[in-house]
């Protein structure tokens, strides 16, 4: 099919030589026949496990915008002071996690994860801007905690979809240049390509694919979200969270994902895990069925757990970009309380704090208090931090 709605026609063709890098590419040949075989690709896009609204549309489009650019509201969505960094990540990851399992927090949805004797670099964005521009778009409310190049040999670099807070041009041309294996969402390889990535340090996968990295298993497991990084959004890159299993452990990450009940099917499929890093920022009332609130990520966590509160629970994708209309201090609170009322164990680290997720002790305080605006009803009770222990089933 060569028509001009096709990836291959001659108009295609010439929009894509005159793109930005930065929107990246198309997928094409095999690439897209791959993408047209899968059984998530559905009259032309890639379809959601459960449907979802993306965006603001009509009058609610109107209305987020008014409450969005609110001068009151714009202030409580950023931090009053800087944001404290921990000081001595490259020391401490400079040395073997004792449990075989370390996560350090980057910030937004940036996880470096250490796994029986591997390394994992989930969505790394190290960019001032998550956006195409370098002069426009959401910018960091607080700096990297360590350079890209400190940071040593990576085994695999997993991306979750293609939207510009969680795949960086910059960062990406930087990995390119090492010897890295990328896993992505099928589709996505294609930016990847044109960033100078070679194919064969590709892993693309479809939901419930897997594939083996330096003795890890990487399985892409369904999430409910969309991609797009161009002016037009044809949906035609996958997104997705992941499970990661080595000798000993497993982790979850869920990219960006609204709640659904296929947590419960990743978990008896793939669980349960040593740690989760759930989403619980970034949401709104105008986009409900694409990114999670605290609560639904932490029933999220649940789910994943087979029910039981087990295991480290990582909140990740808030603190570092303002993009949504909620206070900025907000996600973490909002986490505090729905681990407090679960009886579940969560793990607060500074950005660049790294911590062993089944250790006895894990970063507990709620460290962004000291540089957000009070909420009206004052801070919430601080819990959730218990032992590593499995809690008994209610």
């Amino acid at each position: 099919m060569t028509g001009a709605g096709s990836p291959h026609s001659p108009l295609s063709s010439r929009l894509r030589a005159l793109r930005p890098a930065a929107f990246g590419a198309d997928p094409s040949g095999e690439r897209w026949e791959r993408i047209r075989r899968s059984p998530n690709f559905v009259d032309g896009v890639f379809q959601n496990p459960v449907g979802a609204r993306t965006r603001p549309s009509g009058g609610s489009m109107v209305e987020f915008a008014k409450i969005y650019f609110r001068k009151e509201a714009r202030a409580r969505r950023s931090p009053v002071g800087l944001v404290p960094l921990h000081a001595t990540t490259l020391a401490d990851i400079a040395k073997p996690p004792a449990s075989g399992l370390r996560l350090t927090w980057m910030g937004h949805s940036s996880v470096l994860a250490e796994i029986d004797g591997r390394r994992v670099l989930f969505d790394p964005v190290w960019g001032e801007r998550c956006s195409p521009f370098p002069f426009a778009g959401p910018k960091r409310l607080h700096p990297v905690p360590v350079p890209l190049a400190a940071l040593g040999p990576v085994d695999v670099v997993v991306i979750s979809h293609d939207h510009y807070d969680h795949l960086d041009l910059p960062t990406i041309r930087a990995l390119a240049s090492t010897d890295t294996v990328f896993a992505v969402p099928l589709g996505v390889g294609a930016h990847l390509e044109r960033w100078g990535v070679p194919a064969d340090r590709l892993r693309e996968l479809d939901w419930n694919e897997s594939a083996e990295v330096a003795g890890l298993r990487l399985t892409a497991t369904p999430a409910r979200h969309f991609c797009g990084r161009g002016i037009r959004n044809k949906q035609h890159t996958l997104w997705a969270s992941w499970a990661v299993a080595g000798s000993e452990h497993r982790i979850y990450h869920s990219g960006d994902t609204g709640y659904f009940p296929g947590f419960k099917d990743i978990g008896a499929e793939h669980g349960p895990f040593d740690a989760t890093m759930i989403q619980i920022g970034a949401y709104s009332e105008y986009w409900p069925d694409i990114h999670m609130t605290p609560a639904e990520g932490m029933r999220a966590h649940l789910d994943l757990q087979g029910g039981q509160p087990s295991g480290a629970m990582l909140p990740i994708h808030w603190g570092t970009f303002n993009l949504a209309p909620h206070p900025w201090a907000e996600p973490g609170e909002g986490t505090v309380a729905a681990a407090a009322a679960e009886g579940a164990r969560i793990a607060l680290p500074q950005p660049g704090e790294p911590f062993e997720p089944t250790a006895e002790g894990i970063p507990s305080e709620p460290w962004w208090r000291a540089v957000a605006t009070a909420p009206a009803a004052g801070w919430s009770p601080t819990a959730g931090t218990g032992s590593p222990e499995v809690a008994p089933s209610a």
